[in-house]
């Protein structure tokens, strides 16, 4: 099953993993307790927690009868996420799910029982998280975006679009630490298409105005922006100065362009957070059994 679902999932740029967890003995037959530690902020996260609601209803679980969210949101700020993990632990949740590097650690730090499940994370075999996709032991399971493999590709695009483009300026936030990774290796990987790479840190959003007005002083013609949760929140003033300062933009977060940036290259996170339900249905299935 692991293998036809992760076939099924590279269709689209992710990766399935799939554990097997214990069957109980028996289960009330009440609501499940869903833990959810989000990354961003509630309004701009909305579309995909209604997107996992969906998946949710399409595999036959309905909000309020079968199961109930415990939403815990850390609104970019990635130190949050051992506070939030502890309270959601102690609620005795059936299932914790996560969207970033940051908020899986926290949850297996708090818990080594509990299932746990990613939305489509970043090289989670590269953080540790899981010993594999083919099999990811301990409590751990869900998708991973591979965007440790497609990063590279959003220079590549940039370059064929823009062929005269020489400096490329990447945005990314120290505080991710999958983000952290990927900016090690984009200068390298860049280099060998003939483009310069300039890494650009997010820090507050009081500084993004001057963020790229230093950039429109310098040299970068173009920017990339990474995936991240606290980038994702600010992706309209993120591509409003980039057309201000008229950069052409590309994001690795399809949403970016409902935005304004002007292209995006990456996994529909939508259908990821509705891939995700599959996971968490299994092992409330499996749990009731």
């Amino acid at each position: 099953m692991a293998d036809r679902r992760r076939r099924e999932f590279l269709t689209f740029l992710g990766g399935g993993i799939v554990a097997a967890w214990p069957l109980a003995a028996s289960a009330p037959q009440t609501a499940a307790l869903i833990g959810f530690l989000v990354s961003g902020a509630a309004d701009s996260f909305a579309i995909f927690v209604e997107a996992f609601k969906q998946g949710m209803r399409d595999n036959g679980m309905i909000e309020g009868r079968d199961y109930v969210l415990d939403l815990r949101y850390a609104d970019g700020d990635y130190s949050r996420f051992p506070t939030l993990a502890a309270e959601v632990v102690q609620r005795k949740p059936a299932a914790i799910v996560v969207t970033t590097i940051s908020a899986a650690r926290a949850a297996q730090r708090a818990s080594s029982a509990i299932p746990i499940v990613m939305t489509g994370l970043i090289d989670p075999v590269g953080q540790g998280l899981i010993a594999s996709l083919a099999r990811p032991g301990g409590n751990t399971t869900g998708l991973d975006n591979l965007a440790q493999d497609v990063m590279p590709k959003l220079v590549e695009i940039l370059r064929g679009t823009f062929p005269a483009i020489r400096d490329i300026a990447v945005l990314f936030n120290p505080a991710n630490p999958a983000n952290r990774e990927l900016s090690k290796s984009m200068p390298a990987q860049a280099g060998s298409m003939g483009v310069t790479v300039r890494l650009i840190e997010f820090t507050t959003v009081a500084e993004l105005d001057a963020t790229f007005a230093a950039l429109a002083r310098q040299t970068a013609e173009a920017l990339v922006v990474m995936s991240d949760a606290a980038l994702y929140d600010l992706r309209e003033p993120i591509s409003a100065l980039a057309l201000k300062h008229r950069f052409p933009t590309i994001a690795y977060v399809p949403e970016f362009t409902d935005a304004g940036a002007l292209m995006s290259y990456g996994p529909p996170r939508r259908a990821m957070y509705h891939r995700t339900a599959e996971y968490v249905e299994d092992i409330d299935r499996r749990e009731a059994c």
